[in-house]
């Protein structure tokens, strides 16, 4: 089993907040494909990186679902779908292994 973490911000890049019907659309496609969701949104989390000596920060959302099986090929091609919906060079998605105990 996986758990899979969908990293989505809240703001595009000149600032403008996106949509609340493109979480929406996200969250139904996750739940309808893998028949359920946990949606981190109350408190977005802040992601902070350096590039160029220049520090960024980006607020986001984390979606996660649980997977029998990971499908690499099937996340990388839902990964660059999110990056054109959200107008982003890159969204992280990613996995970790889960025991259930």
């Amino acid at each position: 089993m996986h758990l899979i973490q969908i990293l989505l911000p809240l703001y595009d890049n000149a600032g403008n907040t996106f949509a609340e019907e493109l979480y929406g659309k996200v969250r139904r496609e996750l739940t309808e494909r893998f028949g359920g969701l946990t949606a981190f949104t109350r408190a977005p989390a802040q992601g902070l990186w350096k590039d160029a000596g220049k520090t960024h920060r980006d607020d986001i959302v984390v979606f996660e679902v649980m997977v029998e099986e990971l499908d690499a090929d099937w996340w990388g091609g839902y990964r660059k779908n999110l990056e054109a919906v959200f107008r982003q060079d890159e969204i992280v998605i990613r996995a970790q292994p889960v025991t259930v105990l």
